[in-house]
């Protein structure tokens, strides 16, 4: 078994502490990667209160992965000892089913076995990327370009597959009118993406304050949500929306934005449910979608096409003692625009 140094937290309303976990043993096709950097995901912080259901707790969350391999597996054959890798939201899946063997392992028909919070196929309590160090089959394992630096990629391991997965499926590109609702640490990444995926892309925020930023990103236009003259005026304009909000919202009032046929996507996730008036879907054959995170190998393309398009996301990085702080600053959205843990403070 491996020690690794972590930051856990023992329930809802506990505060994060060191602590050490084991990390198993290297099976044949096992990775084991020195971790240099963690994301702080909007994820973690709803987990790690307990807000999406039962939590077995001591959890070490965290999948925003990025590091260094330092030891394989004898029958390993994708990596060696010193490559730059990462992973994100899922360590596992049952590889045999329809969507696994698409290469959707994110909707595995048997459960994906998610970095933290889940049981992994030994029977043992998956723990996160808070930690020194993570053991991951080669198959969830991903390439890092030399191009990106490591702190820069933790984050694009969730909120940069996160964006592009619905970007990419629902066929961002020239021509497309493209809105992001949120500025957030999903929404930035949903509009450097959908700008290098040359689509026209409005950034919806409640208020104005991050207009100067979002334009820089690359946004064509940027209204505040919180003047009622934008519904009127965007009214049956885009072909689709990205949703990065993790909180309630008027659902069918982003409908209405919708042109013919179009696409509102909710990959921002609230702990409470949302509603909708159906006549807002009907009246223009309108969709509105979910989508988690991509497969591996769509999040390999991801990377490949941020390294080709210079995309990163904008990072805070902080020491494993302010991981308490940067949860109460998430939720007060004071970060711009994603929590990056140095894990060598551990």
């Amino acid at each position: 078994m491996i020690t690794a140094k972590a930051r856990a937290v023992d329930g809802p309303d506990k505060h994060f502490r060191a602590a050490e976990i084991k990390r198993r043993d290297l099976d044949l096709h096992d990775v084991l990667i020195e971790i240099k950097f963690a994301g702080i995901c909007h994820s973690d912080i709803h987990t790690a209160h307990g807000e999406w259901g039962p939590v077995n707790y001591p959890l070490v969350p965290g999948h925003e992965i990025a590091g260094i391999v330092t030891e394989v597996g004898a029958e390993v054959t994708k990596y060696k000892v010193g490559d730059r890798v990462g992973v994100g939201c899922m360590v596992d899946s049952c590889g045999d089913c329809e969507n696994c063997r698409k290469g959707e392992e994110q909707y595995c028909l048997n459960g994906n076995v998610p970095t933290y919070a889940g049981v992994d196929k030994y029977g043992e309590p998956t723990q996160g990327g808070y930690s020194t160090h993570i053991v991951v089959t080669e198959e969830f394992v991903v390439r890092i370009p030399d191009s990106i630096g490591l702190d820069a990629a933790a984050p694009l391991l969730c909120a940069g597959i996160t964006t592009y997965s619905p970007l990419n499926h629902w066929g961002a590109g020239p021509g497309k009118k493209v809105a992001v609702v949120g500025m957030g640490g999903l929404g930035h990444m949903a509009v450097k993406i959908a700008h290098a995926m040359d689509a026209e892309v409005t950034v919806l925020s409640q208020t104005l304050s991050k207009k100067e930023d979002g334009l820089q990103f690359g946004a064509d236009h940027y209204y505040a949500t919180s003047n009622p003259e934008t519904f009127e005026k965007l009214a049956g304009t885009f072909d689709l929306i990205i949703n990065t909000v993790s909180a309630k919202i008027d659902i069918s009032a982003y409908l209405s934005l919708l042109a013919l046929d179009g696409t509102l996507v909710n990959v921002g996730a609230p702990a409470e449910p949302l509603s909708l008036n159906v006549f807002s879907l009907i009246g223009h054959r309108r969709s509105f979608a979910g989508s988690m995170i991509g497969g591996i190998r769509e999040t390999q393309e991801m990377l490949n096409f941020c390294s080709e398009h210079n995309i990163v996301p904008n990072i805070e990085v902080i020491t494993a003692d302010q991981i308490d702080e940067a949860y109460k600053r998430v939720l007060a959205s004071d970060v711009k625009y994603r929590f990056v843990i140095d894990i060598s403070t551990m």
